[in-house]
């Protein structure tokens, strides 16, 4: 049995990918720098994401199962749960398996429903993979999803442009799910890039930033981690949005100026001292 320590920890269920700037990669700097111990549970193992022409995969699907099971006999209890990249409809179930296991009253589970981008699922998404996530959303307490997700988990048709009503709409259908505070990311107004917070507590309402640069590999994994990181942490949730949001949009003017390829994800690590 493990002593149990004044410092929070969040178990974080994601892949581990050795160049690109992404999942596991994002998340153990940014939580720790927040003060949160980063607890990984990996689901796969990439020499480098997918978005490059070629790389090396290992499925650790059939090992989580073990390696979970050992934190059992250790003891281990977490402030938090995040999970972000899922690849299958097991993964899916051993997450579910996870929660119900490690959750208490004091636990808070933040999901990050990976699943697609600009208006279509990701190729590794079929129909029963989206279902499965669905039925994961109903543990979340936070749920992250940018738009296309949204769509996808409230069966809403994707489109360009959208009313204020059509996106709080949808948000309502997303805490009916199961969340009690749910941002919607990645919403396109003019030059502008909003998130649409709904939190039962304090209301709902967008927050914008101004549109810099392009997409960029990790900037989802950056957001989430400060979500969940601030969510353990106490941190007003419109207030973490806000911040996720404002230190993503820095993170990319940082990698512009740097010249980094927009495959290389963000350059977090040159402005990481300014993350509070």
């Amino acid at each position: 049995m493990v002593s149990e320590s004044l410092q929070k920890k969040i178990a974080v269920i994601n892949d581990m990918s050795g160049f690109g700037r992404c999942s596991l990669a994002v998340s153990l700097p940014v939580i720790s720098k927040l003060k949160v111990q980063c607890c990984p549970v990996p689901t796969a193992i990439f020499s480098n994401h997918t978005g490059y022409d070629h790389y090396f995969f290992d499925d650790y699907t059939e090992k989580m199962p073990e390696y979970i099971r050992n934190w059992k006999l250790l003891g281990l209890r977490f402030s938090g749960i995040y999970s972000g990249f899922l690849g299958s409809e097991e993964q899916i179930g051993i997450v579910e398996d996870f929660i119900r296991e490690f959750r208490t009253e004091q636990t808070l589970v933040i999901i990050d429903p990976v699943m697609g981008d600009h208006g279509r699922a990701y190729v590794t998404f079929t129909p029963e993979l989206c279902g499965s996530m669905k039925r994961l959303v109903q543990y979340a307490d936070i749920l992250t999803p940018n738009l296309t997700e949204a769509c996808i988990l409230t069966d809403t048709p994707y489109k360009d442009k959208w009313r204020k009503k059509e996106i709080r709409e949808m948000a309502e259908k997303l805490v009916e799910m199961g969340p009690s505070r749910v941002v919607i990311t990645g919403i396109v107004q003019g030059g502008y890039i909003a998130n649409y917070v709904c939190d039962g507590k304090e209301g709902d309402h967008f927050l914008r930033t101004i549109h810099v640069g392009t997409q960029r590999c990790g900037t989802g994994d950056l957001f989430a981690s400060i979500i969940a990181a601030d969510a353990v942490n106490g941190v007003d949730f419109a207030v973490s949005v806000k911040k996720a949001s404002n230190f993503v949009k820095k993170c990319i003017e940082k990698s512009m100026e740097l010249k980094i390829p927009v495959t290389d994800g963000v350059a977090f690590e040159e402005i990481l001292d300014m993350l509070k």
